[in-house]
């Protein structure tokens, strides 16, 4: 008999949701026009799609709709918001230009952030505690006058762990630093107002909440000055070049609204599943938690085992589980957020992200604890 794989990587990405594909199927063939080319009825109503899609997206974020920008995903996102910010304070002759980040961000944060660095815009990367997270005495020590920006993800891609961001926006607030925030894996999983929060930018994606995957959004506080990053067009008052993709922008909207309204009882129900997970893994001895124990999504759960070999241990998973050991564009390198929480190169490949979903069920948490189980205990037990 052959086994069904149990797909637990959902914060590498999500199945598109069957409401979603709904919601976005008569935008591909049907009423298929450009949103720019507002001479014909097709075209104003594609515009007019696009412009709902904005409302109802700003409605799960509790903010107005002028203030989202859409893209092709967090990822550009980040770099829109990061280099977008530096561009506009250069332009301008700002003579801020210290940015601040945490060593656990996304290679889409740490990234821009070094080649601005390289560029005249010195970068500070804050360590974490064991737990993942941020000492706020530390973070504050470091932001100077001359602090122009810093960014924190809401919550972490690998090991799930919420950053105290109403505390850390207060601290940018008193001394009028910028803060973006990558809510790649938080929209739809948290409560998340970052106008109430006091954020100034604040990037997602479709793909890690049931939505499609080439499309995402940055929120901006009125008043933020941004460069545009893609040139060619006037579209996204002016900030983000290219025809829009109807599809993707309808469904991203649709995957926002679906994942917030069912937020609660999904969240509760996760959270069990979690941790019958943690609690049929952890009976094999050797088994530690990385990152804080309830200051996490609901949906991660990441553990390193002691007395196996990483490489071994994802191989004699994979016919059964989809999981990883780190990020989807970790590229098999081993983690850096393992890292900056301090595990050895050996226990961060000897770790699993577990990423539940909303079609997770209990017997495919049952197959991930009997894989596991049978694979660690044949290691352990080899000469």
């Amino acid at each position: 008999m052959v086994t069904m794989l149990a797909y637990l990587d959902h914060h590498a990405t999500t199945p598109c949701a069957t409401e979603v594909l709904q919601a976005m199927e008569p935008w591909w063939r049907q009423s298929f026009a450009n949103p720019a080319s507002r001479l014909y009825r097709p075209a104003l109503e594609a515009a007019a799609a696009v412009e709902l899609a904005r409302r109802r997206l700003a409605g799960v974020l509790a903010t107005a709709p002028d203030t989202l920008i859409f893209t092709s995903g967090a990822t550009e996102a980040n770099n829109l918001a990061l280099r977008g910010v530096a561009e506009a304070a250069l332009e301008r002759g700002e003579s801020r230009r210290h940015l601040v980040t945490l060593a656990t961000e996304h290679r889409s944060v740490l990234d821009p952030l070094a080649w601005l660095d390289r560029h005249g815009f010195p970068l500070t990367v804050l360590p974490v505690g064991p737990d993942g997270l941020v000492d706020l005495a530390l973070l504050e020590a470091a932001l100077s006058p001359d602090t122009l920006l810093l960014s924190v993800m809401a919550a972490n891609n690998e090991i799930g762990v919420l950053q105290p961001l109403a505390a850390i926006a207060r601290l940018c607030r008193s001394r009028g630093v910028l803060l973006h925030c990558d809510a790649a894996q938080a929209v739809g999983q948290i409560a998340l107002a970052p106008d109430s929060l006091g954020l100034d930018l604040l990037s997602l994606s479709g793909h890690k909440l049931s939505g499609p995957k080439g499309v995402g959004a940055l929120w901006r506080r009125p008043g933020v000055a941004l460069a545009a990053q893609q040139l060619g067009g006037g579209q996204e008052g002016g900030l983000r070049a290219g025809s829009l993709a109807v599809p993707l922008i309808v469904g991203l909207a649709a995957a926002a609204v679906l994942t917030e309204a069912e937020r609660p009882q999904r969240t509760a129900r996760l959270a069990a599943l979690c941790e019958r997970l943690w609690q049929g893994l952890a009976a094999l001895g050797g088994v530690e938690l990385n990152g804080h124990a309830s200051l996490r999504l609901a949906h991660n759960l990441n553990i390193s085992l002691a007395g196996v070999e990483g490489t071994r241990l994802h191989q004699a998973l994979r016919r059964q589980l989809a999981v990883s050991s780190g990020s989807a564009c970790s590229q098999g390198s081993p983690s850096h957020v393992l890292a900056a929480l301090g595990r050895s190169p050996q226990q961060a490949a000897a770790s699993i992200r577990f990423g539940l979903g909303r079609d997770t069920t209990a017997a495919e948490i049952d197959q991930a604890i009997a894989a596991v189980t049978a694979a660690v205990v044949e290691q352990r037990a080899a000469p």
